[in-house]
């Protein structure tokens, strides 16, 4: 599953790297760019409820398989549009892809987490970070050599889809009993789904201010180097990275309730030095304790929504959907209300919700593992 989460990443990171030549490519302007990426996150929306009956109806090992493969396969996609309409398409797809292999994926994770009565979320969201560090090195590199996007991302493509071929052939095969109806083919996420979702909006929210307007933070609030400001951000997301790979022995020790309540609080923490700060040194703290905060929450907002109903994919499905809303919108708001106001009142707001995760962590206990006594339950993996 590790290998799985991880090419899952290095699909995002290899696309991210080439956005500005696909901007060129398909002769777009900043504004029309804007309105391109909102569409990853639609088409993610509308696909992520599908997954489940993917997975009902072709086993879990064969769906994910299969999704997982359409997503790496999508990322030709993009670096081909000429034009806005086909880049708008192009996104469209990329996301829905993206959006059914997440759910796929985090069904599946849960399920190996029940199985190994232990947590291991946590660092599979934390190799979706590694492996999303690998893409973007790798595209980096390709961006430095001056390489055509349409070129790095066919072989990015290739190697990530033979990787995770064989990767989800060692994945859990799980299949539906015979009595076991198929879910529906669209229904809204249930009400537990909604409540934790939440908790995962505020963390998401915080998550995309930061890792888009830290760097701006730094340069025009407190007026740094661009190196200074950019080594901020990259700070936000080694902390992240190392949290969550790091995050499932918290949980294992203190459960996931208590864990979410103490990372809102150093995110809280996070937030006050941020907006307070009068030196670079001090906000730059702020941005790594804001990372180290939200790290784990929105992993044990997929575990808890996976054992919050009958239903473990549509109540994912609902939590990845206001995710990945919370994802589309973060940016927009901060700069739209720093140029209302100021970068400093924006960050308040990313503070205030920080204080939603502590506040509201509660709702994660109904996801809270019980100690397994299947016999076989000690079995997370099936060889094919």
């Amino acid at each position: 599953m590790a290998a799985v989460f991880a090419v899952h990443g290095a699909v995002t990171g290899s696309f991210a790297t080439r956005v500005p030549w696909i901007q060129d490519h398909a002769g777009v302007s900043a504004g029309q760019l804007g309105l391109a990426l909102a569409f990853p996150a639609l088409g993610a929306s509308l696909a992520m409820p599908l997954a489940g009956g993917i997975s009902h109806r072709f086993g879990a090992r064969n769906a994910l398989r299969g999704l997982l493969a359409l997503w790496t396969l999508a990322l030709i996609l993009p670096s081909l549009a000429p034009n806005l309409l086909t880049l708008c398409l192009a996104l469209f797809v990329y996301g829905a892809t993206a959006g059914m292999s997440d759910v796929a994926m985090n069904a599946l994770g849960v399920e190996v987490e029940n199985r190994l009565d232990r947590s291991i979320m946590s660092g599979l969201h934390g190799m979706w970070s590694v492996g999303a560090v690998v893409g973007s090195a790798a595209g980096t590199l390709a961006a430095h050599l001056g390489s055509d996007a349409r070129l790095h991302h066919a072989l990015a493509a290739a190697v990530l889809t033979a990787v995770g071929f064989v990767a989800c052939a060692w994945v859990l095969d799980l299949q539906p009993t015979e009595d076991e109806e198929p879910p529906p083919r669209f229904a809204l996420p249930p009400r537990s789904a909604l409540l934790i979702g939440a908790i995962g909006f505020c963390a998401v929210f915080a998550e995309g201010a930061s890792l888009d307007w830290s760097a701006v933070y730094l340069r025009d609030q407190l007026e740094t180097s661009a190196g200074l400001a950019a080594a901020c951000t990259t700070g936000f997301t080694l902390t992240m990275a190392v949290a969550r790979i790091a995050g499932d022995r918290v949980v294992d020790r203190f459960g996931a309730v208590r864990t979410v309540r103490a990372s809102g609080v150093v995110a809280l923490l996070g937030g006050l030095l941020i907006v307070f700060a009068g030196h670079p040194a001090v906000a730059m703290a702020g941005f790594a304790l804001m990372g180290l905060g939200i790290a784990v929450v929105v992993p044990l907002c997929f575990a808890a929504a996976g054992r919050s109903g009958s239903n473990p994919s549509l109540a994912i499905a609902g939590v990845a959907t206001i995710t990945y809303t919370s994802g589309l919108i973060a940016p927009s708001a901060i700069g739209m209300l720093a140029q209302a106001t100021s970068l400093v009142v924006s960050f308040m707001l990313v503070t205030l919700l920080t204080c939603g995760i502590a506040g509201f962590a509660g709702v994660l206990r109904a996801g809270d593992r019980v100690k397994v006594t299947r016999p076989d339950a000690a079995v997370p993996e099936r060889r094919p």
